[in-house]
């Protein structure tokens, strides 16, 4: 009895806490999305300056802490460096489709990184999912799809200029983004790195790659610009906000999951369209709805299920743990 009512409270903390990590990083995902439109209607398209200094503050801040422990490296820095770049591209991809498509679609789109996420933890984690699973991610896709007829449907509507161009720009990011948050999941969970490393050496390579993509394609982009108070201030609240997310998604991954962490942003999706209607009083599209609604019903069919089979995993350990500990005390 005492046993199960341990369980019980380790399990309400450890949901609680996720729940309040999630929305946080539901606001900063929303914070970031309305910030990189703002920057698109001013006509400051500079996707990879615009993630730079998020890259920079985490080889900093991290690179700091783990020069501190003089801790041994436990995974070869060539992974690390493959990771980075697949997540500056993904930012690229996605920052840059605010420039032809509407927040609304972009931050929908973004779920498309959730069916890619199960896949890629089936083909390579060994993940294996029922029936109910794979039924929640095909409904999941359906919303997907819908997004883009929506886009279709809604014409000059749906806030940018391509919107078709813009789909599949955050489509193809958030495909990268289901490869970095899977690899991520790997690291944190499977102990073969930490949290301070992973973001040392991601900042580190991140901030390299981006430097010479910069040169590359926006150095003539970023000599246009007139540098007011109006462009600096949201470059520098985009860099804090994403610093802050990238700080706290490897503790959510690690203490409730890659399903609380996708079902939490999920309310980004909601919010952005509510502040679109009563704040800044644009029209959204019907079909915005339907599909929101169509994705959201097939997320909480797998994420229902995954829940259950997380915490079926938590009480087993935490039965053996205790079990283990009894044992050491009667010998």
């Amino acid at each position: 009895m005492l046993m199960d009512v341990y369980l019980k409270e380790f399990r309400t903390k450890k949901t609680l806490i996720g729940l309040g990590l999630g929305q946080l990083l539901s606001l900063l995902s929303t914070s970031n999305g309305f910030t990189s439109s703002e920057l698109a209607r001013q006509g400051i398209n500079v996707p990879t300056s615009q993630t730079f200094l998020n890259y920079v503050l985490l080889a900093i801040i991290y690179g700091g802490m783990m020069l501190y422990r003089r801790s041994e490296i436990k995974i070869k820095w060539y992974y690390y460096f493959l990771l980075a770049l697949v997540d500056v591209e993904a930012n690229f991809l996605v920052v840059k489709a605010y420039q032809y498509s509407s927040l609304t679609s972009v931050m929908l789109l973004d779920c498309w990184a959730i069916p890619c996420v199960l896949v890629l933890t089936w083909l390579f984690l060994k993940t294996k999912y029922r029936l109910m699973k794979i039924s929640g991610v095909v409904i999941c896709i359906l919303g997907v799809v819908m997004v883009v007829f929506s886009d279709v449907h809604a014409g000059d509507r749906a806030g940018g200029s391509n919107p078709i161009k813009g789909d599949v720009l955050v489509i193809a990011g958030a495909t990268l983004y289901a490869v970095s948050n899977a690899s991520e999941e790997f690291v944190v969970k499977r102990n073969a790195g930490d949290t301070i490393e992973l973001m040392t050496f991601m900042g580190f390579f991140g901030a390299i790659i981006s430097a010479i993509q910069i040169s590359i394609l926006e150095r003539s982009e970023l000599k246009a610009i007139h540098w007011s108070a109006g462009a600096v201030f949201p470059f520098l609240r985009f860099a804090v906000t994403t610093f802050l997310f990238y700080s706290l998604v490897p503790v959510l991954l690690k203490t409730n999951g890659s399903t609380m962490f996708n079902l939490s942003l999920l309310t980004a999706d909601m919010w952005s369209v509510l502040i679109r209607i009563f704040v800044y009083h644009e029209k959204v599209d019907w079909l915005y709805f339907l599909a929101f609604a169509t994705t959201a019903i097939g997320l909480i069919i797998y994420s229902i299920k995954e829940n259950d089979l997380e915490e079926a995993v938590d009480e087993e350990a935490e039965r053996k743990k205790l079990f283990d500990e009894d044992g050491d005390l009667e010998s």
